[in-house]
């Protein structure tokens, strides 16, 4: 069985390796930050103007949206569309709007902006080469995600790396994460045992929801250089700068 090291830390024998998307697998600031602008700016449109401030400072809070750069924590971030869109409901809501209405009025729109700026987020040649060493290690690979599996499916095959990754647990599937039963129903998807796997993930409530479900602390693996902001993950878990940091012992 092969052991994972993060630098010069051993972190044990693993049979997988279950990894978050957004963040982490994915830069995917760049395209969050233009689909939250994008929602932002047709909520604005479909008011009335008086309206339009309260509502700008609403959703900019909401969605973590800043001039360049999305919170990493955000909603925006880590939350799933429908999560979004019941925020966006609730802006609405708090200038004036009824609720069937505010809620009518976030659907549309994010059916209009959602069509529009779908799309595969980039990924790095570091983290598919450190892919790579893991399936050509005997490591299972999998993705934890609250995007959808349409989402996941069209990130992977945009990028060659389907065939790396032998399960998705998505916002399509029942719980969704940070609940640690996702964690164990990917794992059994999997066939391997939850305390035989790491995961990697760039926010804390999946490095908590690991550790909930049965992960060792040590390979609840924080991945903090997907966004401007360093990503707040507060309790100590050990951190991936950068994906070479991570390497691969063959036991034997």
């Amino acid at each position: 069985m092969a052991a994972l090291l993060l630098r010069d830390l051993d972190l044990g024998p693993v049979q997988a390796v279950l990894f978050d998307k957004d963040g982490t697998l994915s830069h995917s600031e760049p395209e969050l930050h233009t689909l939250a602008t994008s929602r932002l700016e047709h909520c604005l449109a479909a008011v009335a103007p008086q309206r339009r401030p309260a509502l700008r400072v609403r959703l900019l809070e909401a969605y973590g949206l800043r001039e360049d750069s999305v919170h990493p924590a955000g909603i925006t971030a880590v939350a799933t569309s429908d999560h979004n869109l019941l925020a966006t409901a609730t802006a609405l809501a708090q200038v004036g709007l009824g609720w069937p209405e505010a809620l009518q009025l976030s659907q549309t729109v994010f059916e209009q902006c959602d069509r529009r700026e779908a799309g595969a987020s980039a990924t790095t040649d570091q983290a598919v080469a450190a892919i790579e060493r893991l399936g050509a290690a005997g490591i299972l690979c999998a993705v934890i995600s609250n995007d959808t599996s349409a989402g996941i499916a069209r990130f992977l095959d945009s990028h060659g790396l389907r065939h790396h990754f032998r399960a998705i647990w998505s916002a399509d599937d029942t719980p969704r994460k940070p609940d640690p039963a996702a964690v164990h129903g990917l794992c059994a998807a999997l066939g391997v045992p939850v305390q035989a796997c790491a995961l990697i993930g760039d926010a804390r409530s999946d490095l908590q929801m690991a550790v909930a479900a049965g992960i060792p602390h040590q390979r609840a693996l924080g991945y903090v250089a997907g966004w401007g902001q360093v990503p707040p993950l507060g309790d100590p878990f050990p951190l991936i700068h950068h994906w070479d940091e991570l390497h691969i012992r063959t036991e034997a």
